[in-house]
């Protein structure tokens, strides 16, 4: 009693007592060979599972091991004598836990299995009649089986061993038909012996550390803190040492091969229920033994957490244990004869059938989740369910059986362990782990793609400012204003990351592959972003400002390397910083300076759009007999310092920008101004002007109301104005282009397709479209002469004009040769510099009046 007492006392002291004291526990660990929980030879004194484990634990708290050699039977003998302090691999029992103690978490999960030659093989216990079976001695496997032997009536010598290693040996020699082991020795080694695994599975366990009763409770409280500490880590030394040993990370719940014990209570019960009709005639006697048995196999059943349940060939229930009852919430009996459409709403059951049919027709056993919804319940349970086929003695498949078991917790905690994982808890963005693995992928597409991306780092300006003025909690309220407002700017494609503190990555993917044209796109992002930020943020109900500096990295500047990458992104952040903050900077000068160029080019254009610095050229074009019938507006921009800019240098920026739109329709007012002057004038009055429209104009909501208003306003008729398209626009959305052409042509607004014969080609929707005239592309006349083929298609278009009664003009007219061609082509509208330049409208309605006083002159002669 004394040395219990002191003992006790001393644990207790060691457990309050600072680590430097604690390092100096000595413990003597029982070491027997058990691969792979453990393992006991010269190379490795105690290793395995149990062994690395306890090490791993050890070297935490500051123990000195000294291993024991010892047999599993002698090993059990020395921790009640107290020659050893600690044993490996201990299986629970109620037994031995009146002489030991065991920690509350479970190390692994095992059970015991049967071991034979395959000629050998046994399915089930009552083939073990007169066999010798090799079985631990002492150990509880040796109990248990002798029980179940002993309840099923079945004559069977068990041989005690010292090891599992000499069953094993005594089972390949042939001296025994079969040696017991648990399934991890089993698997480990059952190859090396030449022995396979049948069928016969019994006794879950669940395997510890123990110790002698009231003798190491310090130590096994210890071991109990590091085992649910290390099992709930994603990555610990436990989940190491399983992966190392048996490829799974960590222990379930319930282990997945539990299913196989299961699988093989049932068949026994349909083994038993068999070998019952056959005993009742063979001997009478052995009816009681068979009938407890089937109680016993039941009571097994109805115990296990987990549906159990036999179905026919129709679906409906042959037996159902008792978690199915609570799960249907109703008897057992009750459940007898029903399908699943009795518990289940429609989709559910069209799910199950689809699953049961694979079994009972095809004869597969199946391993699946299944979503099952009750109905009444809006709830989704998530079952993990195995599925076997039963077959009658000529081998046909008559039924299935199946167990099911509810992971909907598992799941959630699956989900739940994702999102810490790879989210920011704050904000819900994704985390530096998950933009690392996104940024590796998008550098690996971009490589095969050639796509351009881009890396956009943002910092908040000032934000430590806020954190210090007005606290953390205030700081973390305009980290998720600030998350929110970035993600309202995203294109789709891209990711958001939050990496800590103020600090957001943006990813941008599927860039074009030419540099101007990715700039100009990660330009607007990124301004758009900085104008976002610099809003002001509602902070205890006051405007607060905080802008944010950013910096760029293209992916074809970092070589496929994500770590290269962020780091030119952050670099870039902080010239941003230096240049003032609430900017951005690229990480490559050159386009910094690109950038900065097409942003003042943008700051121009709105400032110029509002001054009114944008006029109309007109070009005229002209008749067979060099009559001007009509004119086209072509758009410039008279910069204040540039001078006269062409449409080239800010039409693709006003397209990227967005004020293709306002400049459109400003440029749409001038035109219709100008053809109310034209139209006020008889010597004018009969020219068409044509206006070139741009896709976001035409495709947007109120374009014919915006055109119509401009007729309105300036008092021009619809019938002169000509609104030029190009065969790209046909492309998008064509029955709503069509429909909004068609309401404009009621009015009398006429339509020419552009650069016919470059784009769009559907002859199919070029009839529908209600067009008046078709322009030959200047492509195809430039090199008329000297191409049979393009002088091949512009015969073409003038044949398709004609056929389709269509006018064709030819654009990009330059020498009279060409004129002479077109002409003997059968083209009778013409527009190039061979008749006129683009020009003020003033210098075109000089040139319209001489014209006008040249023909009417000499009809004055006349008379």
């Amino acid at each position: 009693m004394l040395p219990r007492l002191f003992n006790a006392c001393l644990c207790c002291l060691l457990l309050g007592l600072p680590a430097p004291l604690l390092a100096q526990l000595q413990l003597r660990v029982g070491s027997y060979d058990n691969p792979p929980k453990v393992i006991s030879n010269a190379q490795h004194p105690l290793g395995g599972i149990f062994g690395e484990l306890l090490e791993e634990i050890a070297q935490a708290e500051g123990w000195q091991l000294h291993h024991v050699p010892c047999q599993w039977q002698e090993c059990l003998q020395a921790l009640q004598d107290g020659r050893i302090d600690l044993m490996p691999d201990v299986a629970w029992s109620e037994e031995r836990s009146r002489v030991m103690d065991f920690h509350a978490t479970p190390v692994l999960y095992s059970w015991s299995q049967l071991y034979s030659r395959k000629s050998q093989a046994a399915q089930s216990l009552l083939d073990l009649q007169g066999a010798r079976i090799a079985v631990l001695q002492g150990s509880v496997q040796q109990h248990y089986l002798a029980e179940q032997l002993a309840a099923f009536a079945v004559q069977a010598e068990l041989v005690p061993v010292a090891s599992l290693q000499e069953g094993f040996n005594l089972a390949r020699d042939g001296q025994v038909d079969a040696a017991v082991a648990n399934f991890q020795y089993g698997n480990y080694q059952a190859r090396d012996y030449q022995l396979h695994s049948t069928p016969i599975m019994f006794m879950p366990a669940r395997l510890f550390y123990a110790s002698a009763k009231g003798r190491q409770a310090g130590v096994l409280n210890a071991i109990e803190a590091r085992l649910r500490q290390w099992q709930a880590m994603e990555d610990s030394p436990y989940t190491r040492i399983l992966q190392r040993w048996t490829g799974s990370t960590a222990q379930p719940l319930i282990p997945p091969l539990l299913w196989w014990l299961l699988a093989s209570l049932a068949a026994l019960l349909l083994v038993s229920l068999a070998a019952s009709a056959w005993l009742r005639q063979q001997v009478r006697e052995k009816t009681r033994h068979l009938q407890a048995s089937e109680e016993r196999l039941n009571t097994i059943l109805d115990t296990v957490e987990a549906c159990i349940y036999i179905k026919d060939r129709q679906g409906r229930y042959q037996y159902a244990n008792r978690k199915i009852a609570e799960l249907y919430g109703m008897p057992q009996a009750t459940i007898l004869g029903l399908d699943d459409s009795a518990f289940f709403d429609s989709h559910t059951v069209a799910q199950l059938r689809d699953n049961d049919r694979r079994v009972l027709l095809d004869g597969q056993r199946i391993e699946l989740e299944e979503n099952l919804c009750m109905p009444g319940d809006s709830r989704v349970h998530v079952y993990l369910t195995v599925k076997l086929p039963l077959r009658n003695a000529q081998g046909e498949v008559i039924g299935l059986c199946g167990i099911s078991t509810d992971i909907s917790e598992h799941k959630q905690n699956q989900a739940q362990i994702h999102r810490l994982a790879f989210y920011d808890s704050l904000t819900g963005l994704p985390n530096r782990r998950l933009l690392q693995e996104r940024l590796q992928h998008a550098l690996a597409q971009q490589q095969r793609s050639g796509l351009e991306g881009a890396l956009l780092f943002i910092d908040l300006d000032h934000f430590k400012n806020i954190n210090d003025t007005l606290g953390h909690a205030v700081g973390d309220q305009l980290l998720m204003q600030v998350a929110q407002r970035l993600s309202s700017c995203l294109r789709q494609g891209d990711t958001l990351a939050r990496l800590g503190g103020d600090e957001f990555v943006l990813m941008l993917e599927n860039l074009p592959r030419e540099r101007s044209r990715a700039l100009a796109e990660i330009g607007t992002v990124a301004n758009k972003l900085l104008g976002t930020l610099s809003q002001p943020y509602e902070l205890l109900g006051q405007p607060r400002s905080s802008g944010a500096s950013i910096g760029i990295a293209l992916f074809s500047d970092a070589a496929g390397n994500p770590e290269d990458l962020l780091k030119r992104a952050d670099l870039a952040m902080y010239e941003a910083k230096s240049g003032g903050r609430n900017t951005l900077r690229f990480f490559n000068p050159h386009m910094q300076a690109q950038l900065l160029a097409r942003t003042q080019l943008e700051a121009d254009m709105r400032r110029g759009l509002a001054a009114g610095e944008f006029i109309l050229h007109y070009q005229a074009q002209v008749d067979v007999q060099g009559r001007v019938v009509g004119a086209e507006a072509l758009a410039r921009w008279q910069h204040p310092q540039q001078g006269l800019v062409a449409p080239g240098a800010f039409i693709p920026l006003a397209e990227s920008t967005g004020l293709i739109r306002p400049l459109g329709r400003y440029l749409l007012q001038q035109a219709c101004q100008r053809l109310a002057s034209w139209q006020a004038r008889p010597e004018l009055a009969h020219l068409r002007l044509a206006v070139n429209v741009s896709m976001p104009q035409l495709h947007h909501e109120a374009f014919v109301e915006e055109v119509l208003d401009c007729l309105q306003h300036s008092g021009a008729h619809a019938a002169g104005l000509e609104l030029e398209l190009t065969e790209s626009l046909l492309a998008e959305d064509t029955e709503r282009l069509i429909e909004r052409m068609q309401r404009l042509r009621q009015h009398g607004v006429a339509f020419t397709l552009d650069d016919f014969g470059t784009g769009f080609s559907s002859l199919s929707y070029l009839k529908r479209l209600p067009l008046a005239r078709l322009k030959i592309d200047r492509s195809f006349i430039h090199d008329l002469l000297d191409d049979p083929n393009d002088a091949a298609i512009v015969r073409t278009i003038l044949a398709l004009g004609r056929s389709l009664d269509l006018q064709v003009v030819a654009e990009g007219v330059e020498s009279c040769a060409q004129h002479q061609a077109l002409v003997e082509a059968g083209c009778t509208l013409f527009q190039g510099y061979l008749f006129a330049r683009p020009d003020q409208p003033e210098r075109l309605e000089q040139a319209l009046m001489a014209q006008a006083l040249a023909q009417f002159k000499p009809a004055e002669r006349g008379e």
